[in-house]
């Protein structure tokens, strides 16, 4: 899965912060969450607008991107 497909960057939006697409939830607002030690689903409550498939995707894109980064 491509980060354009989970992700939105529009300099109209939140001046371009990546935000959970069809959202207005920043991104690394998921993983302030959990490096916070908050949950997953606290997370979902708080921001009803990001679904659990799309929080899940941008965890495993995270991820992949981290072991590519590694990799090279």
């Amino acid at each position: 899965m491509s980060g354009d497909s989970l992700i939105t960057v529009d300099p109209e939006i939140l001046g371009g912060t990546p935000v959970f697409k069809g959202t207005r939830v920043p991104v690394r607002t998921l993983f302030e969450y959990l490096a916070d030690g908050l949950s997953l689903d606290y997370f979902l409550e708080s921001f009803p607008s990001v679904t659990r498939e799309q929080a899940a995707a941008v965890l495993r894109y995270g991820q992949e991107r981290i072991e590519q980064e590694c990799a090279a």
